[in-house]
């Protein structure tokens, strides 16, 4: 299997890339600077500069895209409607690095964890943005996406245990009333879905066991 991971030099990006390596994909990293992955083949270009004869070989594209300041917000937007465009009608399958912000707290799917009383402020124009990216996702039936929410407590420097729970569109706690998982072991949902492919057109989300 080939398997383009974009944005591949940032801490789930190079994750990403070691556990599809290690499951015997070939992996191209997408970088814009020198590649600090352990991917051999590289494609050295922005992601806004990508076009579709980058990405045609390929049968699943990651996108470990992430954007913080307020400037580059809007980005979590136009970045994932240009990978998108480009993909569009093909076979290939595009993965997305998503946010849990935007998953349900009730099921009825009207509330969501971004608008619980708790939430911090400092992450709600993160989650906004990424919500946004999420429903102009949904409406893409052009496209085989497939967007992985992390846990909560998305811990970038977390152990590999080497499990997790598989959830829906809403909030999964574990045995332990946890919402937490490892950069690490979202990296291996992440490539087990890349793999599989069982959840085209639909929003999955991964917590610790």
């Amino acid at each position: 299997m080939r398997i383009a991971v974009i944005c591949a030099n940032g801490k789930e990006g190079k994750l990403i890339v070691r556990e599809a390596i290690a499951r015997g994909a070939d992996v191209t990293a997408v970088v814009r600077g020198e590649n600090q992955s352990a991917a051999a083949n590289v494609i050295k270009k922005d992601l806004f500069d990508l076009n579709a004869a980058d990405l045609e070989n390929f049968d699943v594209v990651i996108d470990a895209f992430g954007a913080w300041t307020p400037e580059t917000l809007p980005q979590h937007g136009t970045s994932l409607k240009h990978l998108c465009d480009l993909v569009s009608g093909k076979e290939t399958r595009l993965l997305v690095v998503g946010g849990a912000g935007s998953l349900y707290v009730n099921p009825e799917h009207t509330a969501r964890v971004m608008d619980g009383a708790n939430f911090p402020e400092m992450f709600k124009p993160l989650a906004l943005h990424m919500g946004e990216a999420l429903d102009a996702l949904r409406a893409r039936t052009d496209v085989k996406w497939t967007y992985i929410s992390p846990a909560g407590d998305f811990q970038a420097d977390g152990a590999r245990t080497g499990k997790y729970i598989l959830g829906g569109e809403e909030l999964t706690l574990n045995a332990k009333g946890e919402s937490v998982i490892s950069y690490a072991d979202y990296a291996i949902a992440m490539v087990d879905e890349a793999l599989s492919g069982n959840h085209i057109q639909q929003r999955i989300s991964v917590v610790a066991e």
